[in-house]
């Protein structure tokens, strides 16, 4: 009996998801618990495990396409029944001395069901704005799939016009002119539901809240040298490396318990204030940058917010971080420094109040103490919300980071 594969619950009212690669074709042998597909939320990326072992026999929804929670997307065959071919019906055979003979006969091959061609989402764009059905239109892609080739070769044949009723005035042929420099050509892909929702986002942030931006500049000798020192006997005891993320997470949430406002939310008609420090660590992952939240980060010691850094860089990577762990947070630190990035204004995610941008660390001459100096220096940015945190609170908080980070002591004894 077929077994269906369906769309899986991904998260709290999401009703509608996006399908992702397929890692199994039809006719592929997958094992129980092996990933067949991907399934892509606005929130996450997951992957739909093979419910048996067994065959791929029909792939229902290609990459690309959307499907509702509960939809089925294809089918499979256990593997006690992939490779069994269905039982032959007995019939009674009369023979010319008047007995019978029971045997089977092969029962006529039923019709295979003409299916829809397959469409792949380029193709499906370039038909659409061509008025064109897709049931005309043969593939040539794996598995018969209708290519964006396949889609442009059918809609550039002409129609057979129609015969004029009346002779047509004369008209200028219009002739493409061809660049002489290389191709013009157009890619066309559709919108992950994951970058969709982080657009909303960003337009609900710049939309609904004040937000402002306020710099400064913090010299990063004192970590560095810090770092320097114990990075060898750190890594030897707890088996991960000590980076500058750690040192952040502890300041920040020094500089959050200093100005409570940057941790709150705005929650008409009241402000929220939160007595926890859940920090949103933004990570690149595999279909774009994520956002996981490091819970209790007051908590945690220097090792174990590093652990829990890296386990969510090497999870993003792979597309394996868990939905709750994207969700909630009071603040996030983005680093934009790892990608070269000198200065930015970075956006909130609502609804928190705060974000904080760290930047290159880039030597530059400094005045200390009436001599210039050559220092490692590093920008930093605030963004926040003006509604429930004034220019004073705000000023504040990054002078507390900026102090924490040049005097790393501090987080030791708690000043």
């Amino acid at each position: 009996m077929a077994i269906e594969l369906k769309v899986p619950e991904v998260g709290e009212s999401i009703t509608e998801v996006m399908v992702g690669t397929w890692k199994k074709r039809e006719g592929d042998a997958v094992a129980a618990d092996d990933a067949v597909v991907e399934i892509e939320s606005d929130k996450a990326t997951v992957e739909l495990p093979a419910p048996a072992g067994g065959t791929i026999t029909k792939v229902l929804k290609g990459s690309g396409e959307r499907a509702r929670v509960g939809e089925v997307i294809g089918f499979m065959e256990p593997a006690a029944a992939a490779g069994s071919p269905p039982p032959q019906p007995t019939v009674g055979v009369k023979r010319g001395d008047g007995k019978t003979t029971i045997g089977s006969v092969q029962a006529p091959a039923a019709p295979a069901p003409v299916m829809p061609p397959r469409v792949m989402p380029a193709a499906a764009r370039v038909l659409g704005e061509a008025g064109m059905p897709a049931a005309g239109v043969s593939g040539t892609g794996p598995g018969g799939r209708v290519t964006k080739a396949d889609a442009v070769a059918a809609a550039s044949v002409p129609a057979p016009a129609p015969r004029p009723t009346a002779p047509a005035a004369p008209r200028a042929a219009v002739v493409p002119v061809a660049s002489s420099r290389g191709g013009r050509e157009e890619r066309y892909q559709l919108i992950s539901p994951i970058r969709q929702r982080i657009a909303e986002r960003l337009v609900e942030a710049q939309q609904q809240a004040a937000l402002l931006t306020t710099f400064n500049e913090c010299d990063m000798s004192a970590v560095m040298a810090l770092r320097g020192k114990f990075k060898d006997t750190f890594q030897e005891r707890y088996g991960v490396k000590l980076g500058f993320m750690s040192f952040f997470v502890r300041a920040a949430v020094e500089a959050l318990r200093a100005v409570p406002q940057v941790n709150a939310e705005y929650r008409e008609p009241h402000i929220v204030f939160r007595d926890y420090y859940d920090i949103g660590i933004a990570v690149g992952g595999g279909k774009g940058l994520v956002v996981p939240v490091i819970r209790n980060a007051e908590l945690l010691s220097f090792a174990e917010i590093e652990q829990t850094i890296g386990d969510f860089a090497r999870r993003a990577a792979e597309n394996k971080v868990k939905l709750e762990e994207l969700q909630g947070g009071t603040f996030t630190i983005s680093n934009g420094g790892v990608y070269g990035s000198m200065l930015s204004t970075p956006i909130i995610n609502p609804p928190q109040s705060g974000i904080l941008g760290l930047h290159a660390i880039q030597d530059r001459p400094m005045a200390v103490n009436g001599q210039v100096v050559i220092r490692p220096m590093m920008y930093l940015a605030l963004t926040y919300d003006h509604r429930l945190v004034d220019g004073r609170e705000a000023v504040t908080f990054l002078k507390r980071i900026k102090d924490t980070i040049e005097d790393p002591t501090r987080l030791m004894l708690e000043v």
